[in-house]
């Protein structure tokens, strides 16, 4: 067991206050929900619900030859990005091919990047991008982890309205970002159009002496607090991986249903990972998966196909569609529509494959 003491956020004595239960998330004391993981997961789905996010790191990555280096540590390619504010969701490889993190980055200027990383993968992360800046000799690029910022996650149908309220100006500065787009309104102060929900909505990134007020800002407007419960039913209703369940270091992204984040139309491109998941990919089916009878799967149980056995990495009891989905590592050649078993408590019972997402934007898009 790890000796570390467990970290807190600007917005940790704001959660006991509002009578959070707390767990260790990652090293971190985090809200898991604030009575009802239920009521909050649909006041996502329905209207409108915030998310301490600072955990999260933001790493700024800057110099004159930031725009080289990203091309070489990130599978996607930020050669991608031509419109400032613009963002691309990467994994970030190891030598083997298997993901070392997966990430946002936003571009502002050839010389000025921003990565958001996982808050258990926070540290790997940077001292991995310092190492690679070193070992080649790099002194025009700049590793800068961001401390010094706080981050909140609105999300929602309501969401972009309950942030415009809280600060006259946002709206004229926010209100044309289209989707994975971000824009600083003050210099540590940035917006973006992003989330893990599956809805629409804003992330804020400010400083952390700022966050409680912005916080509670939102808070007298009516936006419900959701902590880790709701947000992990949300990201598996709307298809999205979670680091350390889904993939780790030993995945390679198309293990996990992330053969689209790698760019390869760059034959000249050569990024960490890229000669293994080529010459030596590692291959299986990654689908989603729905229980047909009473019960909740979870990660590791066992999955039993026509064409062989996988797992579950994810597995929850989905608020929106009233019965138990998942995400399933399989042979490949299973396809969504397939019947399947999952391993319960020593019975197999009955499971379909799909096709992800099961919820986009609040509809049901699963049978």
């Amino acid at each position: 067991m790890s000796s570390e003491k467990l970290q807190f956020t600007p917005l940790h004595d704001t959660h006991i206050s509002l009578g959070a239960k707390m767990v260790d998330f990652g090293g971190w004391d985090m809200p898991v929900s604030y009575g009802s993981q239920i009521e909050e997961h649909h006041a996502v789905r329905n209207a409108v619900g915030m998310f301490d996010v600072s955990h999260m790191l933001n790493v700024d990555v800057s110099g004159p030859g930031s725009f080289d280096f990203l091309r070489r540590v990130l599978a996607n390619d930020v050669a991608r990005l031509a419109v400032p504010g613009k963002a691309l969701y990467s994994c970030m490889l190891n030598p083997e091919g298997g993901v070392i993190d997966d990430l946002i980055v936003y571009f502002f200027a050839v010389d000025n990047w921003r990565l958001v990383v996982n808050a258990g993968r926070a540290k790997v992360d940077v001292a991995w991008l310092q190492a690679q800046a070193t070992q080649e000799g790099n002194d025009r690029v700049v590793i800068t982890p961001r401390h010094d910022l706080a981050m909140i996650a609105v999300q929602g149908p309501h969401a972009r309205d309950k942030v415009w309220n809280i600060r006259s100006g946002l709206k004229a500065q926010t209100e044309s970002l289209s989707p994975f787009t971000a824009v600083f309104v003050e210099p540590d102060f940035m917006v973006a159009r992003t989330g893990y929900t599956g809805e629409d909505g804003f992330e804020v990134v400010l400083p952390a002496t700022q966050i409680v007020a912005f916080w509670n800002d939102l808070l007298a407007q009516g936006v419900r607090p959701c902590g880790l419960g709701a947000r992990d039913t949300l990201r598996l209703e709307a298809g999205m991986n979670l680091y350390g369940q889904d993939m780790d270091e030993t995945i390679q992204p198309a293990q996990a249903g992330l053969a689209w984040t790698v760019s390869l139309k760059d034959e000249a491109r050569d990024f960490i990972g890229r000669q293994v998941i080529t010459q030596a990919p590692k291959r299986n089916a990654f689908m989603g998966i729905r229980l047909n009878e009473r019960g909740v799967m979870r990660a590791h149980m066992k999955v039993r196909a026509e064409l062989g056995e996988g797992e579950i990495t994810s597995g929850t009891m989905s608020p929106t569609l009233g019965f138990s989905i998942g995400f399933a590592r399989l042979p490949e050649g299973v396809q969504a529509g397939d019947s399947v078993q999952v391993e319960l408590r020593g019975k197999w019972l009955p499971a379909t494959l799909c096709a992800l997402p099961f919820v986009r934007h609040g509809k049901t898009v699963v049978s």
